[in-house]
């Protein structure tokens, strides 16, 4: 192939129809879309891009010269960011630890620093199933002792003496390196690889052993039966154990694993839930205490004088949400609509604790008497808060919002500032304050038009 040539204008020719990638003399030739080419190329305005339109459904081949590094810019332009790092063994453990536990896709993400898609696709995998932990027979050679061997065989040892010096019997020792290669080439770590993939056992799962109990379970599960009911009606149609028989366990494990290759994932589709993971009864938070709130007062029993707001001092709380998780917890009082904002560091009800109690501390005692607040886990520690400042919590009912509708229109007006989506999370506890501070400054007609401060500073100074 020849040498190619520049244009004598010096810029390259882009209508020539050359390979892409491909070298020519100290040219590239590389393939990009062509809204970028011309900028990636630093070829300026003075190429016309009309004669690349034809015949090439905009793409564009791209003569780049020795001027800009002979860099193969589709690739760098085409490159994707680095594979997600592989799970390590006790990364593993600890995912299935925490799904067992019961916690959310998003809360393991978070524990174990990954991202929340990679934490669903491990468990996608396995359908939430836990797949069995291997583990080596007694009496077996382990990787020590294999490593032992391959440094007495480069020192010269006899197998006798091996197999004293490892309290095993000769015959174990001799077998054992005559099967990985002899004296010359044994090596310990891959002994212990080839003894790993030696020791599986795979089991052929019933139903794709049985090729017609698995046409007769797929065509049972097209007609939307569970696979309880297919299981009970299998047991009860079949007089002799010889007739074919899977329990409901099987038919889930084989739909969940796909790896079992015997049922098709579209049948999911046809079960009631339509989850494509399946988590035990046993690995629900319900009826372990969590989620709910420990030891939560009512708000019946919040005192009277909080109901006809003639006493200041008692607040209502939520918090109001913003971008990538992000939250700002929100204080009002009752009788004089003043607003506190408090920055958070965490959803967590550690983070929302600590907050409130340096946000509350710093009132006075006499306009500290109750705080109001939702249902929301992130008060679970409120007896920890109700210890530090004095203040007890009271929570609403159940989805009953209004019962702290000061709040509610609080955090609508706060919307002006803190719009849903809003990076809050980049916000500074001063610039919080700046906006707490507009509207407390602002005219109230609840307040017959005076301001949520000028009330504080009357309840203040009596």
């Amino acid at each position: 192939m020849g040498r190619a040539s520049a244009p004598a204008s010096g810029q390259p020719d882009l209508t020539r129809a050359t390979p892409p990638c491909a070298r020519l003399g100290g040219l590239f030739c590389t393939r990009l879309p062509f809204a970028v080419a011309v900028a990636v190329a630093g070829l300026g305005p003075a190429v016309s891009l009309s004669p690349l339109m034809r015949g090439c459904r905009k793409r564009v081949v791209i003569i780049l010269a020795d001027s800009i590094g002979q860099r193969d810019v589709g690739n760098e332009m085409g490159k994707r960011g680095p594979k997600p790092r592989a799970w390590t063994r006790t990364e593993r453990q600890e995912l299935w630890r925490r799904w067992h536990a019961g916690e959310s896709l998003p809360v393991i993400a978070r524990g174990l620093e990954r991202r929340t898609q990679s934490v669903r696709k491990f468990f996608e995998r396995w359908g939430g199933i836990r797949p069995p932990e291997r583990r080596r027979r007694p009496g077996f050679l382990s990787l020590e002792e294999r490593e032992e061997i391959s440094r007495g065989l480069a020192q010269g040892l006899s197998v006798a003496t091996l197999a004293a010096r490892l309290g095993r019997a000769r015959s174990t020792i001799y077998r054992e390196v005559a099967r990985n290669g002899g004296r010359g080439v044994y090596r310990a770590a891959a002994a212990e690889t080839r003894a790993w993939d030696q020791a599986k056992r795979p089991k052929m799962c019933k139903l794709a052993a049985d090729p017609k109990l698995r046409r007769l379970v797929a065509a049972k599960l097209r007609k939307d039966w569970s696979p309880s009911q297919i299981s009970g009606w299998l047991k009860a149609r079949a007089p002799t154990p010889s007739e074919p028989y899977v329990s409901h366990e099987t038919i889930y494990r084989t739909l969940f694993v796909q790896a079992r290759g015997a049922l098709k994932k579209e049948l999911i589709a046809h079960l009631r839930s339509k989850r494509v993971m399946r988590r035990a009864k046993s690995s629900s938070l319900r009826g372990k205490g969590r989620g709910q709130i420990v030891d939560a007062v009512p708000i019946s029993e919040r005192p009277a004088e909080a109901d006809d707001r003639a006493v200041p001092g008692h607040w209502e709380g939520d918090l109001i949400q913003g971008a990538r998780r992000h939250a700002v917890a929100t204080l009002v009082e009752r009788s004089t609509r003043f607003v506190m904002l408090a920055r958070l560091d965490g959803k967590d009800a550690p983070s929302v604790t600590k907050a409130l109690i340096k946000k509350i501390g710093k009132l006075p005692g006499e306009v500290r008497r109750s705080l109001t607040w939702d249902r929301g886990l992130e008060m679970a520690e409120h007896a920890k808060f109700t210890v530090a400042t004095g203040v007890q919590v009271y929570f609403c009912d159940p989805q009953s919002p209004w019962q702290r509708g000061s709040n509610e229109n609080t955090n609508r007006l706060l919307r002006q500032y803190l719009p849903k989506g809003a990076p809050i999370g980049e916000l500074s506890q001063r610039q919080l304050n700046a906006i707490a501070r507009k509207l407390n400054e602002r005219p109230r007609k609840t307040l017959n038009f005076e301001t949520p401060a000028e009330r504080l500073a009357v309840a203040l100074t009596g």
